[in-house]
């Protein structure tokens, strides 16, 4: 075939190769799509996954079907996304493990999060909380913790939610700040972690805002600070790090959303309004509220950037505390 005819063919398939995709785009959702959240109902993720999978079914006119898939510290759940169909019908509600914390400290993580999905937006942000066992922890604020915790003969722990999550690893970070040395005592969740702290089996802990906050209420743990830059109105009384002398100390527990890789531009653009669409609902908001979550729903350009940032903060915190998955 002639040069000539060749280009004019390339020029007039190029248009109906984009047409085509953003017919495709349209036509989503033309089934029901599937949320997955890797871990079992109840949790963090499984909330979130839901309250927006709820906005999106109203508002699409198609079921957003949460599935979880629980299994080696959110992995099966990724793999499933990472294996699925690119077409929007397979999402993935998780929270930082699944995509920054996993890839800092399993080195033969089965999926790579920065590759392997098709990153949305970050969801919601919560800080955690320092808290104490306030009959044990002779200390009231943070200098007074610190010299409590370097005192001679000091043999105090620190329980979290379980090897590698955002608590583990927002004390990893304290320990390496402030020079201290406290033993890791893992639990299998929060609930467990502070029922051990009040017990006085453990001495101190941090924990997401929205859980820890009705045991500070209750004056059964004590708050030493909180990892926001700003004080959060559910804690009013609760400094931040940085006003209780620990600079650049301001973490976050999240959750995000992705997709399979290789989503086309247009599909990622309808996906990624729906999800947005469904975490600024009212009353998606008011739910975050009461749980202490603030939405997001930033762009997945954002999101991106977002994430190098925290692979690399953690893969820094895991290396320096020679932190090996359990």
């Amino acid at each position: 075939m002639h040069r000539r005819t060749l280009l004019r063919a390339g020029s007039l398939a190029l248009p109906a190769l984009i047409l085509g995709r953003q017919a495709r785009a349209q036509a989503w959702p033309n089934r029901p799509t599937t949320m997955i959240v890797p871990f079992a109902p109840g949790g963090s993720s499984d909330i979130i996954g839901r309250a927006v999978a709820q906005r999106m079914t109203e508002a699409l006119g198609q079921p957003v079907v949460v599935e979880n898939r629980p299994g080696a510290a959110g992995e099966v759940g990724a793999r499933q996304l990472a294996r699925a169909t690119p077409d929007g019908h397979t999402l993935l509600a998780a929270p930082i493990s699944t995509f920054a914390i996993n890839k800092a400290l399993r080195p033969k993580l089965g999926y790579d999060p920065e590759t392997d999905f098709t990153n949305l937006t970050l969801s919601v942000t919560t800080p955690n909380v320092l808290v104490v066992n306030p009959k044990q922890v002779q200390a009231n604020d943070l200098k007074a913790l610190i010299a409590w915790l370097k005192r001679a003969g000091a043999q105090d722990s620190y329980s979290t939610s379980g090897v590698g999550s955002s608590d583990h690893l927002t004390m990893e970070l304290f320990k390496q700040l402030t020079g201290t040395h406290v033993a890791h005592i893992p639990y299998a969740g929060g609930s467990p972690a502070t029922t051990d702290l009040i017990a006085g089996n453990v001495q101190l802990s941090f924990q997401n805002l929205g859980f820890i906050t009705p045991f500070i209420q209750d004056r059964q743990v004590k708050p030493i600070l909180v990892t926001s830059e700003k004080r959060h109105p559910l804690l009013p009384d609760v400094p931040t790090a940085a006003e209780a002398g620990l600079e650049d100390f301001v973490v976050y527990s999240w959750q995000a959303m992705a997709g399979p890789p290789k989503m086309e531009p247009a599909l990622i653009q309808r996906v990624h309004a729906a999800i947005v669409a469904g975490l600024k609902h009212p009353e998606t908001v008011k739910q975050m509220d009461r749980i202490g979550f603030s939405v997001v729903g930033n762009s997945p350009e954002e999101f991106q950037a977002f994430q190098r940032k925290e692979i690399a903060r953690w893969t820094d915190v895991v290396r320096r505390g020679n932190i090996e998955a359990a």
